[in-house]
């Protein structure tokens, strides 16, 4: 399979592209000052609470922590970070005529997308990694119910893989790496704020769009909570995201 050497080219790629230092310098700007507030604001709560030992019952760091910054991860991989990753993957391709060149060689189109594919997940995990800074801090100073923070990481890898796939697929329609940008932001907000009429709704219709959430799902996750329904709805999620691509590009190679 040439998957290996797709792969290695992407990274080097990804290596030298000043996208990639920005992406992370700029996420880790913003999470650092996330992280920040939220200490803040949980360090007062327990001074209050050290006067009145009743508010302090419900006083938990993992809950009042980690849980809201989850949170902001979650936002931040919608409103910038993902379409900023994927853009370039196959639209950067498409824009220089290399992607022609690329499809001439003995490569099966869909190890072409999963080389791909497997390096920008690969500097995703680099980049949630980094964060395990913070949970590593608290637990310096307080308990920490690392099982909770380990099923909030896992939805943070389950849900980066299928922004990621859905990224590709929407690099893959388009020359313009903008235009890419802009199509995985529109269907990520989309998948983010769909289960918002879910309540109007009601009955089935509403079933379906709280079930197409991928906030509803990631927020089980981070209340420590592994449901085999959250984890398939971001597996088929990616394999669907994935197999579109695939069928773009394999429309792309028909036209020539």
């Amino acid at each position: 399979m040439k998957i290996w050497p797709i792969f290695k080219k992407e990274m080097r790629l990804y290596a030298t592209s000043p996208i990639a230092y920005v992406v992370f310098f700029i996420f880790l700007v913003v999470m650092g000052w996330f992280f920040s507030q939220i200490l803040n604001y949980f360090a007062m709560a327990s001074m209050r609470s050290a006067m009145n030992p009743s508010m302090g019952r419900d006083l938990n760091v993992t809950e009042s922590v980690m849980r809201p910054l989850f949170g902001n991860i979650s936002v931040i991989l919608v409103l910038a970070l993902m379409p900023f990753l994927t853009m370039r993957l196959l639209a950067e391709e498409r824009q220089t005529g290399t992607i022609e060149l690329l499809l001439t060689y003995p490569v099966r189109d869909w190890e072409v997308l999963l080389g791909k594919y497997l390096a920008v997940f690969g500097l995703y995990t680099v980049l949630i990694a980094l964060t395990l800074l913070y949970p590593l801090m608290l637990a310096y100073f307080a308990r920490l119910e690392w099982g909770t923070v380990l099923s909030g990481y896992l939805g943070l890898l389950l849900m980066g893989s299928s922004f990621l796939a859905l990224g590709l697929f929407a690099s893959s329609l388009t020359v313009s790496q903008i235009v890419a940008a802009a199509w995985t932001f529109g269907i990520l907000l989309l998948l983010w704020v769909i289960g918002w009429g879910a309540d109007t709704l009601g009955g089935t219709w509403g079933k379906v769009l709280q079930h197409l959430s991928t906030m509803e799902h990631n927020d089980n996750f981070a209340k420590g909570v592994i449901d085999t329904k959250d984890v398939l709805y971001y597996v088929n999620l990616t394999l669907l995201a994935l197999f579109l691509a695939y069928r773009s590009v394999e429309a792309r190679r028909w036209k020539g």
